[in-house]
């Protein structure tokens, strides 16, 4: 054993670009609204991203009941989804009815 050296592997990391993953429950759904494969901008997809992290952050906040940071960080983006909501709603007014049955949301 005293002739075997212990030999590590650096890995260089990599900074990439971040991407928008699809949600879990409905991974086709980004893509339905998306114009194209790098649509993060669009008013749908921002409303989706949000959707999903409002999702991911609710079921921690069940666990962590005194994670009060956490919250507020919750009521902002249950506040920009809603202003994004509106927005959508007066632009395109068809497309907000298909968006709302989609992500199950009420309105």
């Amino acid at each position: 054993m005293a002739g075997k050296e212990d030999k590590k592997v650096i890995v260089p990391v990599v900074k990439t670009s971040k991407k928008v993953s699809a949600p879990k429950n409905g991974g086709d759904l980004l893509a339905k609204y998306q114009t194209s494969d790098n649509d993060t901008g669009s008013t749908e997809v921002q409303i989706i991203v949000l959707t999903k992290k409002i999702a991911e952050l609710t079921k921690h906040l069940k666990e962590h009941k005194h994670d009060f940071d956490s919250r507020v960080g919750l009521l902002k983006m249950v506040g920009k989804r809603r202003r994004l909501l509106n927005y959508f709603k007066k632009t395109n007014e068809a497309q907000y009815g298909d968006l709302i049955v989609d992500l199950k949301l009420r309105k």
